[in-house]
């Protein structure tokens, strides 16, 4: 098994365990014995459970990170993929959470070391932001005077409702379904009357 993968079963089976009897209750001897490897590779890849927490998260972010630059890469028109993006970010951060079972605790409780850990995330994710606002821009589609302040509003307003959206405290019971509307015209009401405009000539 090469380096990589061993790193990546180690990362694995810490997430389960940490889902399972929470971050407090699992110790490393737990993750060296479960993942087959032992303490001595274990401590090879990561220095304390911190360090291997770190890495759950950030394997977790990059699973969110590749989902939204799939839906980056899709033919769309910009408004309509501004407003996919926002979906697949909150549903994609609470399928994490319900996937990590107890681990959700931890992910709330310690939002500052998940802070440290999203920021290559949170990068990349506002460089999608600002292309798909450039995009609409040069199209006619948006009216945007500063595309860096637009995408970091989008990426930081999304970040607050994270936790509102996992509870299901958004909108008062609202699906997706029915919330799309209401979300769809509020963001194609900041982004300019042209949006508007455009999508209901179609």
């Amino acid at each position: 098994m090469s380096i990589s993968k061993t790193r990546q079963k180690l990362v694995d089976v810490a997430r389960q365990l940490f889902a399972k009897n929470g971050l407090e209750n699992t110790t490393m001897n737990d993750i060296a014995v479960a993942s087959g490897k032992g303490r001595r590779t274990l401590y090879t890849y990561f220095k304390n459970k911190e360090d291997v927490y770190y890495a759950v998260i950030e394997a977790e972010l990059v699973r969110l990170s590749d989902k939204l630059e799939e839906v980056a890469a899709k033919k769309m028109r910009p408004q309509d993929k501004i407003i996919e993006l926002i979906y697949t970010h909150l549903s994609m951060i609470k399928e994490t959470v319900v996937r990590n079972g107890n681990l959700r605790a931890e992910f709330f409780r310690n939002i500052w070391m998940v802070e440290r850990v999203r920021k290559h995330f949170d990068e990349d994710e506002l460089e999608l932001f600002r292309k798909v606002y450039a995009d609409g821009k040069a199209d006619g589609e948006f009216e945007i005077d500063d595309i860096e302040l637009v995408a970091d509003i989008t990426h930081y307003c999304i970040k607050g409702l994270e936790v509102p959206y996992i509870y299901g405290r958004l909108g008062h019971g609202l699906t997706e379904e029915t919330s799309r509307p209401l979300v769809t015209k509020v963001v194609y009401g900041a982004l300019g009357k042209g949006s508007l405009n455009n999508k209901n000539q179609q």
